[in-house]
């Protein structure tokens, strides 16, 4: 059933599968209590640590978990003002329909198959299950990075009933060549594989409210409105990859957010253009905040 799987998933675009075993994962237990000892939360986590570390929690009968990488890596274009990730349509949408066919798929092939898929809002780790799953390696970064992919990718993944093989998880870890943690913009990345979200601009950019005086330096390091692509560019570990593959992350690109058009949309009318879009999740206000931050533009609002 294994070779099924993988045989399907490529025939869809996914070239990437792994299999992660079902735990507990008491090693990442002690690495989530370490994170909330030291205030390391952004609040955007499940508070559960038994739900994060223990897929039985979410699925009692779960015997193994199906993990997909999905390449979004284009060129970037030297006019952008939001992050790499976002210039196609969402990604949850695009990776959830592929893990639905996946799970439509195996049903027909196993019976009583049981499943449920996830795209970076499920209760478990995506990037540990990545790394358990054989599918990369960390960097220092705490990104997960794959041989062909770089750190270019997402990860969704499916719970399921059915025993597929675990794979065997790398046993490497990226270059250590510290060039992520000098080019930080918040100075959030300590050194030995974790970092403190809680200054990346990623998250900062995202933040509806408690934009301190910080937080606004941080954003103005760059024009970027939206999320942060700066540790992934300067990581020789992504010198060279190829622009996906995924047809899906080519088509109807968004590169650049202008000012004028946000400021006069209403709420709806934002909703109605962008709404498919990763960057729309957190609203218009976000982004226009932003901007005015980056470019000191002074309001009433």
């Amino acid at each position: 059933m294994k070779d099924i799987l993988i045989k399907y998933g490529n025939s869809i675009g996914i070239e990437k599968i792994g299999i992660a075993d079902i735990g507990p994962y008491e090693d990442l237990e002690k690495i989530l209590i370490n994170r909330e000892k030291k205030g390391h939360l952004t609040g955007l986590e499940d508070t559960n640590i038994k739900r994060r570390i223990d897929p039985k929690v979410s699925m009692e009968d779960a015997k193994s978990i199906i993990v997909c990488l999905f390449p979004y890596h284009v060129k970037q274009e030297k006019r952008s003002n939001i992050s790499n990730y976002t210039y196609s349509k969402d990604y949850h949408l695009i990776a959830q329909k592929k893990l639905n066919l996946i799970g439509e798929y195996l049903n027909k092939h196993i019976n009583d198959f049981k499943y449920h898929a996830h795209v970076d809002t499920g209760p478990l780790v995506d990037r540990y299950l990545g790394h358990r799953a054989g599918l990369g390696f960390y960097g220092i970064n705490a990104h997960l990075i794959n041989d062909d992919y770089g750190t270019y990718f997402f990860i969704g993944y499916i719970l399921n009933n059915y025993p597929f093989e675990a794979d065997n998880t790398m046993d490497r870890t990226c270059y250590q060549c510290m060039k992520c943690v000098y080019s930080c913009p918040g100075k959030i990345i300590l050194g030995n594989f974790d970092i403190n979200p809680l200054r990346c601009k990623s998250f900062i950019t995202q933040k509806k409210r408690d934009i301190d005086q910080l937080d606004k330096d941080i954003i103005k390091k760059d024009n970027i409105v939206f999320g942060c692509d700066i540790c992934q560019q300067v990581c020789p570990h992504n010198d060279g990859i190829e622009i996906t593959h995924m047809e899906e992350f080519k088509e109807d690109l968004v590169y650049r957010l202008d000012y004028d058009e946000i400021k006069e949309m209403s709420n709806k009318g934002f909703k109605r253009k962008y709404g498919d879009r990763a960057f729309a999740w957190r609203g218009r206000k976000v982004i226009k905040r932003n901007y005015e931050i980056i470019h000191n533009i002074k309001t009433e609002d």
